[in-house]
């Protein structure tokens, strides 16, 4: 086992292996310039209708005439909402809103006696199963990469920068997919469509912590971590669990970009993944749907840059970047969440059907040209009538 452990703290992804291009004015990202944060003390994205925007997630905000944003549809999501919720406020006495803002402190302890791993990666394999049993979509194993992490978390209750130093001795990173309902998501722009992330968000908790309570009382160090502490994205790259979309979002082989993740830190010795290449980027490359479809304009059309768009964007990564403030700006006008950019994407879809196989066998492959065309035939995907969604429930 010290054999493998030697080679396991010597294993690095390389950029080139995941696709990143890093320049010299790279800087690892402070999280109280992300929007969410921004929108607490920036008084050039804060108003009364960010205000409303985080209010009507716990008071019940006035229904509307529009399908998608009546009572039914705000009630069901704040309800998918609640078990994050709750579990994001037990901290927040103390300035950590936890999963969001600050990592997910540990009620259980560790166990004196550490399991004896003989095997890595039969262990590792046995893991992933644990963590699917829990609830957890997708799993990958990667090193951790400190470039990920932000340099500061946030104090939510003066928010200010404070240090975001891990309480820990951790060499590696799980990172978790949970994929969200297609027929929820097929709804965006709506209130009810919000629900496909609270459940998701709500799962999350859960899970990650059933797992880091698992790997405690087998001995090993855990801490759990949702949208707080370090930057999902990369390391969802890294794990192998997918690519980088045009929409900014990891799209995975299984569920396309409809996936959140979360992050354990641990030291437990795993048997590593790598990046997957399945030329989703490149066809985000040659397809601008997304962006065609951002009601703010808030996606770039042309190829990935090193554009610094505003203090939210972060700096010396070659990629698509969107214009955050446009985007939540239009956020706060809906009092919910959009994932138009999610509902259009070719690769929302559902890769168990003959056509969703003929698409992934076109689309990652030297046919790609066709699965191209065909999508611009197609056009823009329809949404669903929120209305139509809740007569599918009968």
């Amino acid at each position: 086992m010290a054999e493998n452990n030697k080679k396991n703290n010597h294993y690095k992804i390389s950029d080139n292996d995941a696709g990143f291009e890093i320049s010299d004015e790279f800087e690892r990202f402070n999280q109280i310039n992300d929007i969410f944060s921004r929108a607490f003390w920036d008084n050039s994205v804060r108003n009364d209708l960010s205000d409303a925007f985080f209010e009507s997630h716990r008071v019940q905000p006035n229904s509307k005439k529009a399908s998608g944003f009546k009572q039914k549809d705000f009630a069901l999501r704040n309800a998918a909402w609640a078990v994050s919720d709750t579990f994001s406020d037990r901290s927040a006495h103390t300035g950590k809103r936890e999963g969001f803002q600050s990592w997910m402190e540990n009620d259980a302890l560790i166990a004196n006696e550490k399991l004896a791993i003989d095997d890595i990666g039969k262990f590792s394999n046995e893991l992933k199963q644990i963590a699917k049993l829990f609830g957890a979509d997708l799993v990958g194993f990667i090193p951790i990469d400190e470039r990920w992490h932000y340099s500061k978390k946030v104090n939510t209750i003066k928010f200010e920068p404070v240090s975001n130093k891990l309480p820990g001795n951790f060499s590696s990173v799980i990172v978790m997919g949970h994929a969200m309902d297609k027929d929820l998501v097929d709804t965006y722009p709506s209130a009810l469509a919000s629900s496909a992330a609270g459940l998701e968000y709500s799962r999350e908790a859960a899970i990650v912590t059933q797992m880091t309570t698992y790997i405690r009382s087998l001995g090993y160090e855990a801490l759990g971590s949702m949208n707080d502490t370090a930057l999902a994205i990369p390391y969802a790259i890294q794990a192998g669990l997918g690519e980088y979309g045009r929409n900014q979002m990891v799209i995975t082989p299984e569920f396309g970009p409809r996936v959140r993740f979360s992050k354990i830190f641990t030291n437990l010795p795993l048997k590593y993944d790598k990046p997957s290449h399945h030329r989703i980027t490149e066809y985000c490359s040659n397809c601008t749907k997304c962006a065609d479809a951002c009601p703010p304009r808030a996606l770039p059309k042309g190829p990935p840059s090193y554009e610094v768009i505003n203090k939210s964007t972060i700096k010396g990564i070659k990629k698509w970047s969107a214009n955050c403030e446009k985007c939540f700006d239009y956020w706060t006008k809906l009092k919910t969440d959009c994932a138009i950019c999610m509902r259009v994407c070719p690769f929302n879809r559902d890769f168990n059907t003959f056509s969703g196989k003929v698409f992934w066998k076109l689309a990652t492959s030297f046919l790609q040209p066709i699965a191209l065309w065909w999508e611009k035939k197609q056009g823009l995907s329809k949404r669903l009538n929120p209305s139509t969604w809740w007569q599918m429930q009968r």
